[in-house]
């Protein structure tokens, strides 16, 4: 019995020793981190400085060692939010890795910005626009004849712009469990 105790004490400490021994060394400038989200994250309801917990997707290894082990948890800052706008403004959602835990200890980090904008909404507006205005005048047309095209015209214009509007808001929007890759910006040396 004893020696089954000193032969699974042995087996336990041989899969987590590797581990605490690896964890440690410099994450150099431009080393990429592959950080999965832990929470869903939207221009309809971020703000710029709110926290998402995350966790790091993918081994940070340099020079053959493991630095930052898969699973480490993570702090991504929101850094630009800007909600779609119905007519123009596109979202615009830019996040950066502020923090990773490693072996117990919270270390700062410094990251490139991660950044989305949305689609644009000229094609659209122009072809919701500019079709409320033909059919308009097509209507128009038919029913009063050259004054009445352009009523037609001018009354589909302005359905033609009530409905993009209605239907205009194109918001970034990521799952849980989204992964997004960051670079870093500055040295992190893990203990």
């Amino acid at each position: 019995m004893q020696k089954l105790r000193i032969g699974v004490l042995a087996a336990a400490l041989a899969a987590i020793l590797p581990l605490v021994v690896l964890a440690q060394g410099t994450v150099p400038v431009g080393t990429e981190m592959v950080v999965s989200l832990d929470q869903s994250v939207s221009t309809k309801t971020t703000r710029v400085g709110d926290k998402l917990a995350g966790s790091v997707a993918q081994n940070v290894v340099v020079n053959g060692r493991t630095v930052v082990p898969k699973g480490s948890r993570t702090t991504v800052s929101v850094a630009v939010v800007q909600a779609s706008g119905r007519l123009q403004t596109p979202a615009k959602l830019s996040l950066r890795v502020t923090s990773v835990v490693v072996n117990g200890r919270t270390y700062a980090v410094s990251s490139n910005l991660w950044s989305q904008t949305g689609p644009n909404h000229n094609k659209r507006n122009v072809v919701a626009i500019g079709g409320g205005t033909a059919a308009g005048a097509i209507i128009g047309a038919i029913a009063g004849g050259g004054k009445g095209a352009a009523i037609g015209a001018a009354v589909g214009a302005g359905a033609g712009t009530v409905g993009a509007a209605a239907t205009g808001k194109k918001d970034i929007e990521f799952p849980a469990e989204t992964q997004l890759r960051f670079t870093t910006r500055t040295a992190v040396t893990i203990r």
